[in-house]
């Protein structure tokens, strides 16, 4: 494949990259605010974080994965074609989402109760009210998540990525200072001391972030030059089509939700605090896949779909073979990271304040479990934007059916062969595998589809990146080893041989790849410079 995309594709990931690490550096903050507000390890975070995640996760499985993976190809489409008023769509797509979410989030505030009994049906009665009260506070988010991510997609149609990612930073800012708030107010990690006003203050502070986040779309949006109405009469957008497009998108969604169902469920019966451990573990796996990998995807899924438009295949497979060789690159040694440091990082992170250091530990066991899946994982997702750039959701659906399916059937095993707070490890193990036969599958479907996937230079390319990573690796595990007993499992500790190790790891790692001639290095170096 020429070359000539490679730094276009580096340059419009640039301003992504950099919104999204303020956005998850921020995000961690938030998380670390949320742990020394509320414990790690304590039912109060549990409570908090089970109902939290829920109107994200109710909001994906109505809509979320359909507006993911359908809205931005059909704006290009729509835009291109110049058939509609690209506008005028717009506004009616959105019309029909804001209508569509706030009846969900008027049954879902009324059926609280039973949606907190599905998801943790292992919580005391006083942890269960709790989950109630904050996801009754909680569910309004649906609404905003949904506008957000329509104006997201506007926003990328139209070319502008970064707005979109430095959205986030609004909601974790907010988050931040109500966390901050409840500390200086007296607040602790007990539920029997959680006041009235204390809860309020949480709830309306979680959800006020997210509504600020989608107020910094809006504003993007209008700067953008597309005008915020909503269309009493949403029709004439092709609502059967995008129905049709987003139905199997909608069922390989379930299939998700499912897991992340049965996967709720064992935590929160694998002792105090296994939720919010494995949540915590699972927040910080998604790090470096939303700052490498989604800016990639973010950038090249329009990219796809014109060339898609235009019957232009081999476009599309080089696009997709630089996209997963330029993230591999990234994601392989990171990956090796968090399998050898996961424990010291997250001792370093998390064990503080109100939090437990037996679970930050564990906490970071789960997350070195997580890193076998890391670039699988991305490597999956990245391959599956092809497909939406395709315009077929059919595969995608199938594929992700068939990942869920490995995922609970791992889980459900791992019930058997490890009880206790241990499961979580398990449960973290069997996400790597499933995510591992996923990729493989959607690589040889993919061939099958495109006739080639450019299979010799990724197979080569991600060898040579995986043997750099593992010298790496073993240079870091060796700085473990040395330090560790002089230094202890303390936080002080932890930072010192954190930095050994990341320092030693990542000079030897990027002599290999000179060594080694990975030549997407060279080009990740290069446009780092040139950006400098």
């Amino acid at each position: 494949m020429s070359e000539v995309g490679e730094p276009r594709l580096l340059r419009s990931g640039r301003a992504m990259v950099v919104a999204i690490v303020v956005s998850r550096v921020t995000g961690f903050v938030r998380t670390l605010a949320l742990v020394a507000a509320l414990g790690l390890g304590t039912r109060l975070l549990d409570a908090y974080t089970a109902a939290n995640v829920t109107p994200n996760t109710i909001y994906e499985l109505v809509l979320g994965g359909a507006l993911a993976s359908v809205l931005v190809p059909l704006l290009i489409r729509t835009a291109t074609n110049g058939d509609v008023d690209g506008d005028v769509f717009a506004q009616r797509l959105l019309s029909l989402v804001v209508y569509a979410l706030a009846a969900v989030v008027i049954v879902t505030i009324i059926a609280a109760p039973l949606i907190v009994d599905l998801y943790v049906p292992g919580f005391s009665p006083p942890q269960r009210h709790l989950a109630i009260v904050f996801t009754r506070f909680f569910m309004p988010q649906i609404l905003f998540y949904g506008v957000s991510a329509t104006l997201s997609a506007v926003l990328n149609a139209r070319g502008r990525f970064a707005s979109p990612q430095w959205a986030p930073v609004a909601n974790n800012l907010v988050v931040i200072a109500t966390a901050l708030v409840f500390l200086l107010l007296g607040g602790t990690g007990k539920m029997e001391s959680l006041t009235h006003a204390q809860t309020l203050m949480l709830s309306a502070g979680t959800s006020a972030g997210v509504a600020a986040q989608t107020a910094v779309l809006a504003l993007a949006s209008r700067r953008a030059g597309f005008r915020l109405r909503l269309r009493a009469d949403p029709r004439g957008i092709g609502v059967r089509r995008i129905a049709v497009l987003a139905g199997w998108t909608l069922t390989s969604v379930v299939a998700a939700q499912a897991v992340f169902v049965v996967v709720t469920r064992i935590a929160s019966q694998a002792g105090a605090g296994a939720v919010s451990v494995y949540s915590n573990a699972y927040t910080l796996f998604q790090l470096p896949y939303a700052v490498i990998a989604v800016s990639l995807i973010t950038g090249v899924l329009p990219r796809m779909s014109r060339a898609a438009a235009e019957r232009d295949l081999a476009k599309v497979i080089a696009d997709l073979s630089q996209s997963l060789r330029l993230a591999g690159v990234v994601l392989v040694p990171i990956a090796a990271a968090l399998i050898v440091l996961g424990p010291r990082l997250t001792t370093l992170l998390f064990a503080y304040g109100n939090a437990s250091p037996d679970a930050a530990r564990l906490t970071g066991t789960v997350l070195a479990a997580y890193g076998f899946a890391l670039v699988p994982f991305a490597g999956y997702q990245i391959m599956l934007r092809v497909f939406y750039a395709l315009g077929d959701t059919r595969v995608p659906a199938l594929l992700g059916i068939g990942v869920s399916a490995v995922t609970v059937a791992a889980c459900l095993a791992a019930t058997r062969i490890t009880p206790g707070p241990h499961l979580v490890i398990a449960l973290a193990a069997s996400s790597a595998l499933a995510y591992t036969a996923g990729m493989l599958v959607t690589v040889w479907v993919l061939r099958r589809r495109l006739g080639r996937v450019d299979g010799h230079r990724l197979v080569s390319a991600h060898v040579r990146m995986l043997a750099a990573a593992v010298l790496a690796g073993l240079a870091a595990a060796g700085t473990v080893r040395v330090l560790g007993p002089a230094l202890g499992t303390g936080r002080t500790g932890s930072l010192i041989i954190v930095c050994a190790a990341v320092l030693t790891g990542g000079c030897l790692y990027a002599l290999a790849a000179r060594g080694l001639r990975i030549g997407e290095f060279r080009a990740l170096t290069a446009a780092l410079r040139a950006g400098g």
